[in-house]
């Protein structure tokens, strides 16, 4: 597969655009339907805002996030709204991963002195930015591509067209961050009617190198008025499994199995994400999250769907479905991508503000379980785990098929 052969919502504006239009005075690029209203911003190609109207017609902002674009860079916590982390989301296992010789990469184009190194296989390290250590004051991890990764830097709008799409792109240089190579990325957002649709593309340019990128949207499908979102309702008919972690959610080579009742089986049946936090106490959910952490933030399997995944927007292919009882509205998710990271807001303290979109009293802010993040992507480290056989699906080389995540995300209310 090669670029001009992809699926580019916007695309055919990006030859023929001399100027794009300005930002709003928030700097936020708004995309409208009749049923929709999504706001964006160049930084980390975020979304900022998902406005529609919930069951008794009220409209509802029903996404975390800023209210102008710079607080975005302002703030140091930095929890990832709306952004597409990169060059590789997710953790990476000791800052670090060895790429060993491809038979099938069209041309290596190994650097000099670097060919006899590569049939051992040649080991990078990234720069940690995770639970840092005495010894390892930066981290002992890597977390969505390090302290300057994708969502810290500014996307170049490249097409804009009011009523139906946005595409941001990225020039990731050569060893940024540590990974090997120059990455271009395109990041596509269309919506139409009631469903937004994501369109990414990356390609290496110079060198073999790991990719994996993800939609890292904070979702309150109540528009954030409630106490917490532990009352939503979630479905992932094909999360049969998840991949085992330690104590600082790095994987750990393991593949668990989804017990059905279990507190992961989101796959049998619709389930609150609160419920077992409500049947079950803390300690039934204590250490699911990593060590002292009580909630969700694992990455699940569609080990029950089967291939081919060519007709992924099919509805017998929603990989998740999340709805709210009290605003009616639901989500439904469909993507190519075969993994799911579920983060159930367990980190979230009361000290981000909603939006003015989501009201105007100063005193309201996101609190713990306050929202749920849904990460369409891949298996996570997979690159550190050859054994899974994910590496076709994360590693990739200049004129090779690229680097292609592809969802879909649809709208409905329930009156």
């Amino acid at each position: 597969m090669r670029l001009h052969a992809l699926l580019l919502p916007g695309a055919a504006s990006l030859a023929t655009a001399k100027t794009i239009p300005s930002p709003d005075a928030n700097g936020k690029y708004w995309l409208n339907t009749t049923h929709l209203s999504l706001a964006f911003i160049p930084y980390g190609a975020s979304i900022t805002n998902l406005i529609l109207a919930d069951k008794h017609g009220k409209p509802l902002d029903i996404v975390a996030g800023y209210d102008n674009a710079t607080a975005y860079t302002l703030d140091t916590a930095h929890p990832h709204f709306g952004s597409v982390p990169g060059r590789y989301a997710n953790r990476i296992k000791n800052s670090s991963f060895t790429l060993f010789p491809d038979d099938s990469d069209p041309d290596p184009d190994f650097a000099e002195g670097e060919e006899e190194e590569a049939k051992e296989g040649i080991t990078y390290h990234v720069t940690p930015n995770e639970n840092p250590t005495p010894s390892h004051p930066q981290g002992v991890d890597t977390l969505h591509g390090g302290p300057d990764g994708w969502d810290y830097r500014n996307f170049s709008v490249v097409a804009y067209s009011p009523g139906s799409s946005i595409t941001f792109k990225l020039v990731d240089p050569d060893g940024k961050e540590g990974f090997p190579g120059e990455v271009i990325s395109y990041i596509t957002y269309t919506v139409s009617g009631n469903q937004w649709d994501i369109n990414m593309v990356a390609i290496p340019t110079t060198k073999r190198t790991p990719i994996m990128l993800s939609s890292h949207t904070y979702w309150n499908l109540d528009g954030f008025e409630l106490e917490d979102a532990l009352d939503h309702e979630l479905w992932m008919p094909f999360a049969g499994m998840r991949v085992g972690v330690d104590g600082i959610l790095v994987p750990t080579g393991e593949i668990l199995a989804n017990e059905k009742g279990g507190v992961n089986d989101f796959w049998s049946r619709p389930k609150k994400i609160g419920e077992d936090l409500m049947e079950k106490g803390e300690k039934g959910l204590e250490g699911n999250c990593g060590t002292g952490c009580t909630g969700y933030d694992n990455c699940y399997i569609h080990s029950l769907r089967s291939p081919p995944f060519d007709d992924w927007r099919q509805p017998s292919q929603m990989v998740a479905r999340l709805s709210s009882p009290h605003s009616g509205i639901k989500l439904e998710v469909y993507s190519d991508q075969d993994a799911f990271q579920m983060y159930s807001c367990n980190q979230q303290k009361g000290d981000v503000p909603v939006k003015w979109t989501q009201g105007t009293d100063e005193r309201r802010a996101i609190p713990k379980y306050g929202c749920v993040v849904l990460e369409v992507q891949d298996w996570i480290d997979g690159i550190n785990h050859p054994e899974w056989g994910r590496t076709k699906k994360q590693v990739f080389a200049p004129g090779g098929d690229p680097y292609v995540l592809q969802a879909r995300y649809v709208f409905g209310v329930d009156k």
